[in-house]
């Protein structure tokens, strides 16, 4: 019998495991899931996780059989000679091989005769031990695929070992209150479950007038609104009661009160713990006064252009929506500036904004009262015009204002004049909804600026003959899925501090048989409005896992897949059920992905991507907010939903260099994301001054030309040096 080779490393190695409390009565029930799928994988009747200690092995799982009288000594140990290699060691007759044929484990009543194992990697990559799958019968045609689906898993288990040594660490790291708090300037205080308070900080103290002296013994409710006691005191019997503060949710509204009587609107954050036996309360707590007031003005500026004060197209929306509700006739003028443009690239960006404002004012001074005058976005402008059903009626108003609009406009020494075109839509002749009297006026203006300048236009019923061409498309669109002609491609995210790669976001292609490698511009319209958007972004989020699965395995450790959803994937099936099942199936935790979610599918589906969002975030999964800054309820939706990062939208980063309202925009959209605890990643970087300028400015991560166009699959590995090895090298 030939004995195991110790590793040159052995100390390490032995310290690395004792960091994650394993042992022979310890085991690791995290683990029982991946050896039950081993068993049900292969066929095989035995599969064991087997932890590789000084001088003997010991089970942190096993299914098919309990460890009674087999030799655990480290010396027969076919894992013990499974760790010394890096990749699946399979021995499909053990009875003839010469290492093992006379090892009690063979000869013995364990009778042995097939395994399979792939060692288990700490961090630093000490080998822990070994997953492995044996059978009492010999098993030659174990496949270079299996040998991968097995390293696969142990990938799972090594992920889950890890999640065990994390909770180990932070329990040992957890410290005394006045290392923890004291100097903190956070708020913080323990209490009992009694509701004493056992320490506070300098900050708590501070924050409610006291002196520090004054903390300990005080009732915790003393520091709350009379009114808001009961609330609290509620609070606290229920988390002592359940032992913990898992699925209560804080009362909202809260309000603190100080030693002189005076009353704050209070933030408090509360966790629990046990400690010798008895209950701990921990809460962080904040005046949340300041904020409430920040809070209004972002409700102020989600509902009004910040350039010009016009509404916004969120407000016209609703505007739109309550005119049509009542019900009344209501027509709405679609307004865009002709080679806009041309002004700013001729005259900078400074004037083409004083222009934009007084195309504004003009609008505003022509409507009356019940009108409503919105700047939808860049140089397009809206005039909702409640009580008007005559589509010639609106024409003429239409004609009025483009007329008024070509009056020469005088700024900075500079007589600029400017022709617009309008289409006009009706309500209830061609829409009896918002969104479809809008979408019809925008029709409208589509064909009137094909006609020319300063063109009014009246919707038709012909300009829906887009729609029917779109739903031709889904017909290639089918052919595709079937076919499988989509692909991913990745475009790097760099962290700005560092320039190290912190992840990719997955963008679809159309590998299309006759008109080669199509842009999501070319057929996501079409895809998005269609029956397949469920089934191709089902398909995008098992491709993009299994990449990031593929790349962590090979060298890109923290890598982070950013994976773009589609609204149907919320409509259809269950998008958490999804992801968890994605994540299960590649071995991947949960801070590998991050869902990217745009501010039209947060509206079209609201309630229910709420929920959905909430289950995805309690995963532990990222969600980021794509093109924020563009849309026209960005801002509240930062309070409601459950988001871990925003992506700031190209269109600030391009001029941010020359731009002092793209400056001025891009440092807002970072405060407010620190002040929510979100991280920030930007769009568009395409030169090393904006990459200097954000990174200055407190972003943590771009995305750009200036890292890199988006690439297929090898070419990013190749880039970025993450080496893969060819298939059928994996077995030996």
């Amino acid at each position: 019998m030939k004995c195991p080779t110790i590793p040159t490393t052995e100390q390490e190695r032995l310290k690395a495991l004792s960091s994650y409390g394993l042992g022979n009565d310890r085991p690791l029930p995290s683990l029982d899931p991946v050896v039950q799928i081993a068993i049900q994988m292969f066929g095989m009747p035995v599969a064991a996780i087997n932890m590789i200690s000084s001088d003997h092995v010991f089970f942190a799982a096993s299914a098919g059989f309990d460890g009674k009288n087999v030799d655990m000594r480290r010396d027969v140990s076919f894992c013990a000679h499974a760790i010394n290699q890096h990749d699946v060691m399979v021995i499909p007759d053990t009875t003839l091989d010469e290492r093992f044929h006379d090892n009690p484990l063979v000869t013995g009543p364990t009778n042995l005769r097939f395994y399979a194992g792939v060692p288990l990697l700490s961090p630093e990559g000490h080998a822990l031990g070994a997953l492995c799958i044996i059978d009492s019968k010999p098993h030659h045609n174990f496949s270079p695929a299996d040998c991968s689906r097995l390293s696969e898993l142990a990938q799972m288990a090594s992920d889950r070992l890890e999640l065990r040594r994390l909770e180990i660490s932070t329990e040992q790291a957890r410290r005394p209150f006045e290392e923890f708090a004291r100097n903190s300037p956070t708020a913080v205080i323990w209490f009992d479950e009694q509701g004493g308070i056992v320490a506070w900080n300098d900050a708590a103290a501070s924050l409610y007038g006291y002196e520090l002296s004054e903390g300990t013994g005080r009732p915790v409710q003393t520091l709350v609104s009379e009114y808001d006691r009961p609330l609290v005191a509620d609070l606290i019997a229920r988390a002592a009661a359940a032992g913990t503060m898992d699925g209560l949710a804080m009362p909202k509204g809260l309000k603190g009160k100080r030693k002189d009587s005076s009353e704050f609107l209070l933030g408090l954050s509360l966790f629990c713990w046990r400690e010798h036996g008895r209950l701990i309360f921990n809460a962080h707590v904040q005046d949340l006064t300041e904020r409430r007031r920040k809070e209004e003005e972002l409700h102020q500026l989600a509902n009004t252009d910040i350039l010009t004060g016009l509404a916004n197209r969120a407000n016209l929306y609703r505007r739109t929506e309550e005119v049509l509700l009542r019900p009344a006739p209501a027509a709405v003028l679609m307004i865009d500036l002709d080679g806009f443009k041309d002004i700013n690239d001729t005259l900078g960006h400074s004037v083409g904004d004083s222009i934009l404002c007084e195309v504004a004012n003009r609008l505003q001074q022509a409507m009356g009262p019940a009108d409503t005058v919105a700047r939808i976005g860049g140089d397009e402008f809206a005039v909702l015009l409640p009580d008007v059903d005559h589509p010639e009626q609106a024409a003429e108003l239409a004609h009025a204002l483009i007329a008024r609009l070509a009056d020469p406009i005088v700024i900075d020494g500079h007589e600029v004049r400017i022709a617009a075109s309008c289409g006009v839509a009706v309500a209830p002749l061609h829409a009896q909804e918002a969104l479809g009297l809008i979408g019809d006026a925008d029709l409208a203006l589509f064909k009137a600026k094909k006609l020319g300048r300063g063109q009014v236009f009246v919707f038709v019923t012909a300009l829906r003959m887009d729609a029917v061409a779109r739903r031709l498309y889904n017909i290639e669109l089918h052919r595709a899925v079937s076919a499988g002609e989509f692909v991913l491609f990745y475009q790097p995210q760099i962290n700005l501090a560092d320039g190290s790669l912190a992840g990719a976001e997955a963008l679809i292609r159309w590998q299309h048989p006759e008109r080669g490698l199509l842009s999501p511009a070319a057929f996501l319209p079409a895809l998005e409005g269609g029956p397949l958007a469920a089934v191709v972004g089902s398909w995008v989020l098992d491709e993009a896992c299994a990449q990031a699965a593929l790349w962590r395995r090979y060298g890109a450790g923290d890598f982070r897949m950013g994976i773009n959803l589609f609204g149907a994937q919320f409509r259809v099936n269950n998008i958490v059920d999804d992801v968890a099942a994605a994540l299960a199936r590649h071995g991947l935790p949960p801070q590998a992905i991050e869902l990217e979610i745009t501010e039209n599918i947060v509206l079209d589906y609201d309630d229910v991507v709420l929920d959905a969002l909430q289950g995805l975030r309690a995963l532990g999964v990222g969600i980021a907010f794509d093109d924020f800054g563009t849309g026209y309820a960005s801002l509240s939706l930062l309070k409601q939903y459950p988001l871990s990062r925003i992506k700031i939208d190209r269109s600030f980063v391009q001029n941010l260099h020359e731009s002092e309202r793209d400056t001025s925009v891009v440092r807002a959209i970072l405060d407010i994301s620190r002040s929510f605890g979100l991280e920030t990643i930007a769009e568009g970087i395409e030169k090393d001054i904006q990459r200097k300028l954000l990174r200055d400015f407190g972003c943590e991560e771009g995305q750009g030309y200036l890292f890199g166009r988006p690439i297929s699959a090898m070419e990013f590995a190749e880039v970025f040096g993450i080496h893969i090895p060819r298939q059928g090298t994996v077995c030996r």
